[in-house]
Formats: C-alpha cells, sequence, structure tokens
C-alpha cells in the first residue's frame, strides 16, 4: 500500500499535468502568524549564541521545535524584522512548528572564536572542552526549557555547512532531539567534500568561498559586504595565470584568509584534517535520521552517502536512518520543481515530490506523531529511467558486480581484453595546456558540471575515450563505481581522471517545449566522474613519488549512482590527466604542489594498459530490470 500510494503521487507530479502545490509564505503571512524573538543562549563554557526564534501565534497544539545552526547568517536582524519564509520549505511555515534560527559560534552576531570544522571532542572533561555537539546539545537544553509551549520535541535540519552542524548536533544528541535531516552535509574536506577529492584540489570552489567567507570577523556583527572582482567571467583564463597555487595569497588574499593559508600548509591527509573528519563519530545515533543528496551536488554528494553509511555502521534494529538521494545539484531539493539539470530533462518535479511526500511527513511524524507513513531504507531517483525507487537497503542486495574493460581501438566491453602483454594507449599532458571540465568556464564552479555534454573533452588528443556498442536492452548500475587503471607516466606525479558517460543515440529528440534550444542527438551525458591524485595510490596520508616510466596500479572509488543506460544508448570511458580549473593543475613532478613553482610543471607521457596482465577497467553494480 505504501508504495502504491507513492507511485500515485509521483504520477501526480508528471510536469505535464500537475501544477505546483506550494508556494512561498510571504512576508505578510510570517508577520501575521508568528512571533519573532531573539535570545543570546549561554553555552556551558559562557559563551552565548545569537538564536532568533519565530514561535506560533495561535497553535491548535503544542509544536515542536525545527533547529538550523548556521555560519552563514540568521537575519534579518531586529524582533520587528522578519524572515519571508521559515522552515525547510513553505510547507513547514504553513503548518504548526517553532522555527529557531542560530548563528553558530563566532559567525555573526555569536559570540566566541569561530573554526572551520571545528574537531569533535570524544570524552569531554568539563566546561572548556565544547565542540559543535555540545553547542547543540546546550541550545537544545535552552530552548525546550525556555520557549514556551512548545512539546518537548526538536528536530534539526540543514544543507552544506548547515547539514555539518545537524550532523554534528545528532552525535550524542539531546534527549529531546527526536529527528535530524543532514542534507549535503559536510563530512571530510581532503577525501570527498568541497575542497578535495581524493587529496587533489578543487579550486575554483575553494577560492571563491574562502575569498568572501575566509575574511575575519572579530566581534559580532550583523553586517559583512566584503565582495571579490575576478576582473573577468573566464574561469580558465583567471586560474590559469595565477601561475600557480604558492601565489594565490600574495596576489590576491594579503594573509587576510586564514583558513585559506592553513590549506596551503596542509597539502596531505595528516592530523589536520583528520580532526575535521566527523565520520568517524557518527555513530550509534538516536534520533531519526533522514540524508539527503543530490546525485550531481558539486560540493557534497559524498558527505551525503558517507553520514548514510555511518549512522547504517552502527545503527540498531529500532533505529530510523533514511537516505533520499535525487537528481540535484547542490540543494537543489530545496527549491524549484527539479524538473530539470542542466541540459538534461526528468519529466518529473522531482523537488515538488521531495519536499511534499518525503520531507515533511519525517517531521511531522517524529516530532508530531501525525503521519502513518513508514518510510524504506532508501529512496533514491534512477536517472535514465527517470523515476523514484524504493530499496530496503542501499546499495540494493541483488544488484552483482560488472567490470567494464578498456579494450583496443577505443571499445569498452564486458570481456577482458587478451592483447599481450604491454598493449597500451598513451597521450601527452601538458599543464600549460590543461583539458578544461566545461566547454565555457567561469569563474565559479558550474553547479551542474557533473551532468554536463562531454563531446568537447573527448575530441582533444589528451583524452582517451573507450565505447560500447550500441545497447540492446537496459543497463543500470546502482552503488559506488570502482576504477582500477594499470598507468604509467613519464613524470612522477600524475592526476587520473575518470568519467563514465551516458551516449545518447544520433536520433534523440529535443526537449518539448525547448525554449532553450537544446539539442540531446548525440548527447554524452556524464554520470559520474572523479579525480585521484597521483601521489596519493598507497594512502592520502603517505604521498609518494610514482616510479617514471614504470606501470603502477591506481584504484579508487568514485561515488555512488542510481542510473540507466537506456536500449539504443552507448557507454562510454574518458580518461584523462588535467580537469581544469576545476582540480587544481599537477606539475607531474613529486613536490608539494601547494608550495609548487612555475618552474615545476612539466609535460608527461601518460599510458594506460588494457593488456590480459594489465587490464585496466571500472567495476559497476548491475541491477537487473524489474
Amino acid at each position: 500500500m505504501r508504495r502504491l500510494f507513492r507511485l500515485v503521487i509521483l504520477l501526480a507530479l508528471i510536469v505535464a499535468i500537475a501544477p505546483a502545490r506550494s508556494g512561498a509564505q510571504g512576508l505578510e503571512y510570517v508577520q501575521a502568524n508568528y512571533t519573532k524573538y531573539e535570545y543570546k543562549i549561554p553555552m556551558r563554557d559562557g559563551t552565548r549564541l545569537f538564536t532568533a526564534v519565530y514561535v506560533p501565534k495561535r497553535p491548535a497544539a503544542r509544536p515542536p521545535i525545527l533547529l538550523t545552526r548556521t555560519p552563514y547568517a540568521v537575519g534579518p536582524y531586529g524582533v520587528d524584522r522578519y524572515k519571508d519564509n521559515l522552515g525547510p520549505s513553505p510547507i513547514f511555515g504553513k503548518s504548526e512548528y517553532i522555527f529557531a534560527y542560530q548563528d553558530v559560534r563566532g559567525r555573526w552576531m555569536s559570540e566566541g572564536v569561530f573554526m572551520n570544522m571545528r574537531p569533535y571532542i570524544e570524552n569531554k572533561a568539563g566546561k572548556n572542552d565544547f565542540d559543535e555537539t555540545s553547542d547543540a546539545f546546550d541550545t537544545i537544553d535552552w530552548l525546550v526549557k525556555n520557549v514556551p509551549g512548545n512539546n518537548g520535541k526538536v528536530g534539526m535540519w540543514g544543507i552544506s555547512y548547515p547539514g555539518f552542524y545537524t550532523a554534528a548536533g545528532m552525535i550524542d544528541a539531546h534527549p529531546a532531539l527526536k529527528a535530524a535531516s543532514p542534507q549535503a552535509p559536510v563530512t571530510d574536506w581532503f577525501v570527498g567534500d568541497d575542497w578535495h577529492h581524493n587529496g587533489a584540489f578543487f579550486t575554483p570552489h575553494a577560492f571563491n568561498f574562502l575569498a568572501v567567507f575566509g575574511r575575519p570577523r572579530p566581534e559580532p556583527t550583523n553586517k559583512f559586504d566584503f565582495r571579490f572582482d575576478p576582473g573577468t567571467p573566464d574561469g580558465y583564463r583567471f586560474f590559469l595565470r595565477l601561475g600557480s597555487l604558492a601565489e594565490v595569497d600574495a596576489k590576491y588574499f594579503k594573509g587576510d584568509v586564514a583558513f585559506w593559508t592553513e590549506i596551503m600548509k596542509h597539502g596531505t591527509y595528516d592530523d589536520f584534517w583528520k580532526a575535521r573528519n566527523l565520520r568517524p563519530h557518527i555513530k550509534r545515533i538516536k534520533p531519526a535520521v533522514m540524508t539527503v543528496g543530490g546525485w550531481f551536488d558539486a560540493e557534497n554528494l559524498f558527505g551525503a552517502l558517507e553520514t548514510f553509511r555511518n549512522v547504517e555502521a552502527s545503527a540498531r534494529p529500532e533505529s530510523v536512518n533514511i537516505l533520499v538521494m535525487g537528481p540535484w545539484s547542490h540543494g537543489g531539493w530545496s527549491g524549484g520543481d527539479g524538473s530539470s539539470l542542466g541540459a538534461v530533462p526528468f519529466k518529473v518535479r522531482t523537488g515538488e515530490y521531495f519536499r511534499e511526500q518525503i520531507e515533511f511527513p519525517f517531521f511531522e511524524r517524529f516530532l508530531k506523531g501525525d503521519s502513518e507513513v513508514e518510510f524504506p531504507k532508501a529512496i533514491v531517483f534512477e536517472t535514465g529511467t527517470n523515476r523514484f525507487r524504493d530499496f530496503d537497503r542501499w546499495p540494493p542486495a541483488e544488484a552483482r558486480p560488472t567490470s567494464l574493460y578498456l579494450r583496443s581501438g577505443g571499445k569498452l566491453a564486458l570481456e577482458p581484453p587478451a592483447e599481450d602483454r604491454r598493449a597500451f594507449d598513451e597521450y601527452v599532458s601538458d599543464p600549460a595546456k590543461p583539458v578544461p571540465y566545461l566547454e565555457t568556464t567561469t569563474f565559479r564552479m558550474a553547479g551542474d558540471y557533473m551532468i554536463a555534454d562531454q563531446r568537447f573533452a573527448g575530441r582533444r588528443p589528451d583524452v582517451l575515450v573507450y565505447e560500447s556498442e550500441i545497447l540492446d536492452e537496459d543497463f543500470t548500475i546502482v552503488g559506488p563505481i570502482k576504477v582500477d587503471l594499470h598507468v604509467q607516466t613519464s613524470g612522477t606525479d600524475s592526476d587520473w581522471i575518470v568519467k563514465l558517460i551516458d551516449v545518447y543515440p544520433d536520433d534523440f529528440p529535443d526537449p518539448d517545449p525547448n525554449p532553450a534550444g537544446i539539442h540531446l542527438a548525440g548527447y554524452q551525458q556524464m554520470v559520474r566522474g572523479d579525480v585521484m591524485r597521483g601521489k596519493f595510490y598507497k594512502g592520502l596520508d603517505k604521498p609518494e613519488a610514482l616510479p617514471s616510466n614504470s606501470p603502477v596500479r591506481m584504484r579508487f572509488t568514485m561515488q555512488d549512482v542510481d542510473h540507466s543506460f537506456r536500449r539504443g544508448h552507448r557507454m562510454m570511458i574518458q580518461v584523462q590527466s588535467s580537469w581544469f580549473p576545476l582540480v587544481d593543475r599537477n606539475p607531474q613532478k613529486f613536490v608539494d604542489i601547494y608550495a609548487a613553482k612555475v618552474a615545476d610543471f612539466e609535460k608527461a607521457t601518460q599510458r594506460v594498459y588494457r593488456d590480459a596482465d594489465r587490464a585496466s577497467r571500472i567495476e559497476v553494480l548491475k541491477l537487473d530490470a524489474r
């Protein structure tokens, strides 16, 4: 019955027939129905955190509290100045909740000193042992005791950095915290979230964020008007002209961005980064958890999947741990209808479906007891077939490992190669002319690059392309993708970028209607792509020079997917050694890249082996049709 109900709702949200069901509350509505209060809530060490609380004026019953902790400001500030929307979506503000918004320690109007990804303290010895877990605990304790009329139950939610604070808050949770929804949460800034993927530095994202966010705030303030002007919209040109990362501070930050300076000191997975890894502490979680992520989230896809996995690893039989994944970019589920991304249409209002039929019922059930909806373990959107699917575990148990092998003549096949030893393909990687990650790059990291057309890249001589025959039936893959390459470089370090691509048929129809004039015939949609920094092939905390002109095995895991390559499509793999400016340029020489000089950058000849002894491949989990 539950799945039938979910199917009926989904069909009702088909773009062609369904109007939007929920609009913004609006400032007039919020002012008429809520009273705003501002508090400075004391933490155990005496530091006071600024918190804005919106209380329903005429609740029919005692409402629960929904708490968001953020470094991005809870304004507008002043008890007479109101937000024009409350809650994770407009549905919540039109229901009965108490909404609490808090500036985290050291940000905006809160006292104290801010620390990026403040490390968790395992065994707190006294009032001066505080972290984001204890700050959440102290905040919840104060709210349930001091905000009149609440029902004693609290929920937490947040997207991105606020998702991190939500995940931290459900560790050693206050007994009143009954439900938590970390959405695209930051978990580990060196392994896979935001700034680094497998040790490779995501330059435009880190640069743009810290150029503004990283500026000092010496005392509480409700104003912050710093802006950064790069002087050009051309990201490829701007970052190439930087020369090297070692020159960024002197050219642009002038010692004023402390965390950038820290990053440049920690080019390996050392104690600095390990202390900021929240994943080992996400265990024995008591509140109900619903982790949300987007398959095309350029920032924190890793964090969403890892949060779910770590909650699940120590879950008890009675634990509620739900994963929701949709076809969204970063935070794309929180607004808009979610019916497309970039050039790719999904034909379903995925954002509305999530907000109305998943997110809202989750908090209603665990904070009010009003909903009888039972949730599966995983609710995931399958791209290609464009449908939500329910699973009782993730990845599904019935999926079986299947390898896609790189073969001679640019072929991609299920059968391993039989060529004699030392069969390979090669290309020259030149840091002076790196492969762009998009055909046209902007100064900021493009939010939809993970689904973008890859035809431009395959035309370059420094990109290897392997393509399957036309599929005679759907080929559906779920879960993580394991990369296993046998490679060689003439240098002593190199990046290895692997992209799995869905090649549309040459007669694929354009969207209808099509106001943007998009052409999808022959479109090469990236399904998943990621990078491995070569010097970390033995471990992210063990950088080691690659043996020049000698084969090594390069293995890493790309993040999960749920994608169906449809009958009539082809599968493609591209391999390259630069992805610019998304990823900083590797000098292709074993050095501390953050301190590298322009003279350290050099060309390298790269080989990818594809013979019987060194069969390069990716391993996917294939799910039979059902």
